[in-house]
């Protein structure tokens, strides 16, 4: 035994010291850890991470014998910059998915160094669960050789591959197509966080075209932040894909439209439709049938639309449940005029405005005063006219918000009073689950007095999982009242933890990728 067992014997000591039954002895008297059963420790280590597992295997024979249950393995990342955990050879991971994976596993996450044929094979054959599979591929100067691969899960049903900028794909696709026709949601993952600003030449290291006929079946699409895709290959997956349900190209920016009208004529059940940062086109975008489509959830946030477009596309969709148009100029108050007259906002539950620097904020007043009981996600943040007294006069409309953004990082001239903000917000936004305040700090302004709010915020808004600030004097102040009630996950810092209206979208569960 070592310090871990001291602490769980001491956590037990305490709680045999709570409870106490008419003859003054405790039921939990004389418990320790030890006397625990097996299936009560496997519960517990459920709720590890399989790092901190790892480590209690090491503790004595019998807690090695409970991590290594299969039950606790169903769902593993071997990419250390994810989970912490390092397999330091082929053979003790082909050990790993025969002893301690097997049948039980349902997803797998492989960094390019043990992405081989023979890993591939006995993944395939012990086991026969594996649904969710993701292979990273992204820091590969070059490949395995995949000649003598002759196997490939063929349970799988969600992919997600991260692209290398320089690494041929082809070779290895063409051995695991015949395999990967049940897939429904596909990821594949660029590299345009790593872009530098001088483009250099781009490579399409992957063949979308053949790509789609293997895979018929497609719910959901995610192409994020690839340089080589362009209209040619979302036309192609429309082409094939009768079942798209969802479709995101964030960050391709060399898509820009031109097969819009395409894709909304064949895919009649697309709901989701998502393209921040693209290059389209107003002219491309109006040609669509937008009148005639099924798309329910659009992002069209970092575009150059115009307001013409714009006011074209939001007055022609049915129903739009979700709008993401943060940083477009073309957004102003005539687009939000033209929409509340000749659009359908009655559906809206999620409105992302990022940014938008030409609306008024009697345009925002006058838009949510009508629309906002309604909103389930209201982000406008990165706006410097945008402030306190604006959220204070909608605050109360917004009943039934679960998702709120606010604030601009830039420095304002005026301040903001965070207590009076914070005791509205607790009043009235009692179904909150995601909270993110941008404002420097200082320009916070907040009294002696602020606990009387932060108690308010905290005891009212029971649901609030993401309480985001930016570091300094009032972060601190709020995150050692959430710890005090022991909440410790509540609040987070800008630099580390950002809150996103995505969180309502339909497919949310599929579109998340690491």
């Amino acid at each position: 035994m070592d310090l871990s067992s001291d602490v769980w014997n001491q956590v037990a000591l305490e709680a045999s010291q709570l409870y106490f039954t008419e003859d003054g002895k405790s039921p939990f008297a004389n418990t320790s850890i030890e006397k625990l059963p097996d299936k009560v420790i496997l519960h517990i280590f459920s709720y590890l991470s399989h790092l901190e597992i790892c480590r209690m295997a090491m503790i004595c024979r019998r807690w090695r014998t409970i991590a290594y249950n299969t039950q606790l393995w169903k769902n593993v990342s071997l990419r250390p910059e994810v989970s912490g955990l390092h397999v330091g050879s082929l053979e003790s991971l082909l050990s790993l998915i025969s002893v301690r994976f097997g049948p039980s596993l349902r997803y797998i996450e492989l960094p390019i160094e043990l992405i081989t044929h023979t890993v591939l094979h006995e993944l395939s054959s012990k086991c026969p669960n594996l649904t969710h599979m993701l292979l990273d591929f992204s820091t590969a100067m070059q490949l395995h050789d995949f000649s003598e691969m002759q196997a490939f899960p063929a349970k799988l049903r969600y992919m997600c591959i991260c692209l290398s900028e320089v690494i041929f794909m082809e070779g290895f696709m063409r051995k695991i197509y015949n395999f990967i026709n049940g897939l429904e949601v596909l990821h594949l993952i660029g590299t345009y966080e790593k872009c530098e600003e001088e483009e250099e030449e781009i490579y399409e290291v992957i063949n979308v075209h053949k790509l789609k006929s293997a895979t018929p079946n497609l719910r959901v699409i995610n192409l994020y932040g690839i340089n080589f895709i362009d209209d040619s290959h979302i036309d192609a997956f429309s082409s094939n894909c009768i079942q798209l349900e969802c479709l995101a190209v964030n960050f391709c920016n060399k898509v820009t439209g031109s097969t819009l009208k395409a894709l909304l004529a064949r895919s009649k059940q697309l709901k989701c439709l998502l393209m921040n940062g693209t290059s389209l086109k107003s002219e491309y975008v109006m040609q669509a049938e937008w009148d005639k489509c099924s798309v329910q959830e659009l992002d069209i946030s970092g575009t150059d639309l115009s307001t013409e477009c714009l006011i074209d596309v939001l007055t022609r969709i049915p129903t739009l449940r979700f709008l993401s148009a943060g940083q477009i100029n073309g957004f102003n108050d005539s687009v939000l005029k033209a929409w509340m007259e000749g659009g359908n906002p009655k559906t809206l539950i999620a409105l992302d405005l990022d940014s938008s620097d030409n609306i008024s904020d009697e345009g925002l007043a006058r838009f949510i005063t009508r629309y906002g009981a309604q909103l389930q996600a209201c982000v406008l943040s990165g706006m410097t006219h945008i402030t306190d007294q604006l959220w204070m006069t909608i605050m109360p409309i917004l009943t039934n918000i679960r998702i709120i953004v606010m604030g601009t990082t830039e420095r304002l001239s005026g301040n903001i009073h965070v207590d009076q903000l914070m005791d509205t917000i607790g009043s009235h936004c009692t179904k909150l689950e995601r909270l993110e305040l941008r404002w420097d700090p200082e320009n916070l302004r907040f009294s002696d007095k602020s606990q009387k709010a932060i108690d308010l915020l905290r005891v009212k808004c029971l649901k609030l999982r993401c309480l985001v600030l930016n570091d300094g004097r009032y972060y601190e102040t709020v995150k050692a009242n959430f710890e005090r009630a022991d909440r410790t996950t509540v609040v987070r810092t800008t630099t580390s933890c950002r809150v996103s209206a995505y969180h309502v979208l339909s497919n949310y569960n599929d579109l998340i990728f690491n």
